[in-house]
């Protein structure tokens, strides 16, 4: 299973339906549309309606990146991720990096690489994130399809000292493509990630393994309490159009019975006869009635010597 977790999505953008469709045929099964708010959020924000045209074989999440420039900015994180699958935060400067890393509540932490950051990425910040549950995105769209080679130069440079800082640990690969023409197949990815410094094995982790946790982290945010307690049923009963198996069983256990003990459902008593019941000479004997045998002897022997 191969994750896309940033593309860019407008409902009244044409070229949706095919960077959808190019998707799917590269062998993409999980795609968020990502919607991008730069300022002041606006008071009712919802995540606009999914396409219905496409492919049945992706899978369609709803993400917010938000750009923040101020650490005391967009205060209503905890809110607005119970409206969208994924919340994904931009800094634009190291002192905004510091606090989604250590304080803010957010799925993704998406650094715009495609430009020259003032900053050096630091390990002790970025194992914060990490550890936190937190992932590190590399976006490769920006500097396939930007203007000049700046951007890709920016793009190379910026990945290569952030997987450095990082470790390769944390590390997940989007394509914020606007286009059909900007997206690459899931092992072109993974080669780009073997340039920027990453092994072939976390290359792949990073569209795949890391991609995965951060779409459960995000549902167990949403669904849950702090990630750890989930009610998984409320306890309401079930309507069942007939009995359950266990009931059908129970049901054929009560009909034998009956058939046995007769019409009365009562059970047959032991027959009294006055002639013994023959034991069978194969039949080994209990202890329990080695033991009985074995007294009634000797109670029969203290008999006869006391005649």
């Amino acid at each position: 299973m191969f994750y896309d977790l940033n593309v860019p999505y407008s409902p009244d953008d044409p070229e949706v339906p095919h960077t959808l469709n190019f998707l799917a045929e590269l062998g993409y099964t999980t795609v968020a549309l990502s919607q991008t708010i730069n300022g002041k959020l606006p008071p009712n924000l919802a995540p606009p309606p999914l396409p219905t045209n496409a492919p049945k074989s992706l899978q369609l999440l709803t993400r917010l990146n938000l750009t923040l420039a101020d650490p005391a900015q967009n205060q209503r994180l905890a809110a607005l991720s119970q409206a969208y699958d994924l919340i994904a935060l931009r800094p634009t400067n190291e002192k905004s990096l510091l606090n989604a890393c250590t304080n803010l509540e957010c799925d993704v932490i998406s650094v715009d690489l495609s430009v020259r950051l003032p900053y050096h990425f630091k390990f002790k910040m970025l194992s914060a994130a990490i550890s936190r549950g937190i992932r590190i995105e590399i976006c490769y769209g920006p500097g396939i399809t930007g203007s000049g080679l700046d951007a890709r130069r920016n793009l190379i440079g910026n990945a290569t000292s952030l997987i450095r800082a990082t470790r390769g640990r944390g590390i997940i690969v989007s394509s914020e493509a606007r286009r059909a023409l900007g997206l690459r197949a899931p092992w072109d990815v993974i080669n780009l990630a073997c340039v920027w410094g990453l092994s072939q094995e976390r290359g792949k982790e990073s569209i795949c393994e890391e991609s995965r946790k951060v779409t459960a982290l995000a549902k167990l945010r949403r669904t849950s309490w702090r990630g750890i307690v989930d009610i998984v049923h409320g306890g309401d009963k079930f309507k069942s159009e007939g009995p359950t198996p266990k009931q059908k069983g129970l049901q054929k256990v009560k009909e034998t019975t009956k058939e046995v003990n007769g019409p009365d459902n009562l059970k047959r008593k032991a027959s009294v006869s006055s002639e013994p019941v023959a034991e069978d000479p194969d039949k080994p004997l209990s202890k329990r009635e080695i033991k009985r045998r074995a007294k009634k002897a000797r109670f029969d022997a203290k008999s006869e010597n006391t005649t």
